[in-house]
């Protein structure tokens, strides 16, 4: 159990929980999944963590096969740049390790966008809060614990 999970079952949304066994010599945590679970990987999201030019820290959640567009985020959260957040300031703000944040269950609630590609699935996979776990649920479920809105944030 991950807070990511007692996160879904404290607020009655259906979900499935996949687990695989990860190999720390993986490039990518997010491709390992797709392959170790035979997923399709359109609908497999990363959970990216971006700073603003305001020091602020936003989530984005994309697929996994895809580049976040930096520009298309910044303009949806409002900012001037963005960049990526520095790894040791997303574990201890998330609460979670590289290659397993979730966006859900995160120390400090944090403003997240999710990919509109997601809303065209009935169920979108993301991290478990663990490398090696996976969480299947509706987008509409994830959007509405992250209180996330959808944008167009991928190349």
């Amino acid at each position: 159990m991950t807070p990511a999970t007692k996160q879904l079952e404290q607020n009655n949304v259906r979900f499935q929980v996949l687990q695989y066994q990860h190999q720390p010599s993986a490039s990518s945590y997010g491709l390992e999944a797709v392959e170790k679970l035979a997923l399709n990987a359109d609908q497999v999201f990363k959970t990216l963590v971006v700073c603003t030019d305001t020091d602020k820290l936003a989530v984005a959640i994309i697929p996994v096969k895809v580049k976040l567009n930096l520009k298309a985020i910044a303009k949806v959260l409002q900012v001037k740049k963005v960049k990526m957040a520095e790894a040791k300031r997303v574990e201890t703000t998330t609460g979670y390790i590289l290659g397993g944040v979730s966006p859900l269950g995160q120390k400090k609630q944090l403003t997240t966008v999710i990919d509109a590609s997601a809303e065209k699935f009935e169920e979108i996979y993301v991290s478990g809060g663990r490398r090696g776990l996976e969480i299947e649920l509706a987008p509409k479920d994830l959007a509405r614990l992250c209180q996330a809105k959808f944008a167009t944030i991928s190349n």
